[in-house]
């Protein structure tokens, strides 16, 4: 019994120690306790309750395309700070320093079991995945691309943090301006594939996010333009259960398909592969 009682207090203090230094984590839904080298085998999903931990871009690199490899385009467009937001640069030199991207997005041309795409995608790290001026940009360019070289372009997002306030109209006008483009896309019979993460929000998710000829969305990603809490209090109601996750917009038509992150490669895969297969002329009868 005193051995006991005195290996209690020091397993506590080895748990709370390997959690401090990161070797475990706490799953955000369930409350499990995860070993993350099993979590980064399983694609960062929670094996006792299937929930999907937050990813950066670079894990989504490597799960959807051939090799993990992007040939990136439009290197070293940095935002400038055009209405001189107070600690507006300290804050993007630190999120480029903590993150080690230029900005909130790659993009460039890529491979799907060997199709061919333009791929671009966000990440929450960076600003909580914002909509600044390049990132709009980077958005538009690569539209473009998609257009001139007439190739799917597959669109992940990650972007809780919508249009970026620091911005002000500079971020907003990325809203229209995107939306072009991949209208454009679609006038060409180009595909374009929404791929939505958790979170996806306000001037993102009003703009090139739900535009997609196919909108696929991870379990559970808050999806939306106001979270519910600022509804709810707007509103003075209390909203459905599971208001603007990716269930319930499936259910209501806004998204196609709900997808684990498991099943994410080959189902985008067989997407494109009916998207982008020739359709024949049928043939005329004598």
């Amino acid at each position: 019994m005193f051995l006991r009682k005195n290996l209690r207090p020091a397993r506590e203090a080895r748990k709370k120690l390997d959690l401090k230094d990161g070797l475990w984590l706490k799953c955000e839904s369930c409350g499990e306790i995860l070993y993350r080298r099993e979590l980064d085998q399983s694609y960062w999903i929670c094996p006792k309750c299937g929930f999907h931990f937050r990813v950066g871009h670079k894990t989504y690199i490597k799960l959807l395309l051939d090799e993990g490899k992007l040939e990136e385009i439009d290197k070293g467009l940095v935002s400038v700070d055009p209405l001189r937001f107070p600690k507006y640069k300290e804050k993007y030199k630190t999120s480029r320093k903590k993150t080690g991207m230029e900005e909130g997005i790659v993009s460039g041309r890529a491979e799907i079991q060997g199709m061919p795409v333009i791929f671009a995608a966000t990440d929450f790290a960076f600003m909580g995945g914002s909509m600044g001026s390049v990132v709009g940009e980077k958005v538009a360019r690569a539209a473009r691309l998609a257009l001139a070289e007439r190739k799917p372009f597959v669109m992940l997002t990650a972007s809780g943090g919508g249009a970026r306030m620091q911005e002000g109209i500079f971020s907003l006008m990325q809203m229209a301006k995107t939306s072009a483009e991949v209208g454009l896309l679609k006038q060409a019979q180009i595909p374009y594939i929404n791929i939505l993460t958790h979170p996806t929000m306000a001037g993102v998710m009003a703009s090139f996010a739900s535009l997609g000829d196919v909108i696929i969305a991870e379990p559970g990603a808050l999806l939306g333009f106001t979270g519910p809490r600022v509804i709810e209090q707007t509103i003075g109601e209390k909203l459905p259960p599971g208001f603007q996750r990716s269930e319930f917009l499936l259910e209501h038509g806004f998204v196609d398909i709900v997808c684990s992150r498991r099943e994410l490669r080959e189902t985008l895969a067989r997407i494109l592969s009916i998207l982008t297969e020739p359709h024949k002329e049928p043939s005329s009868q004598t």
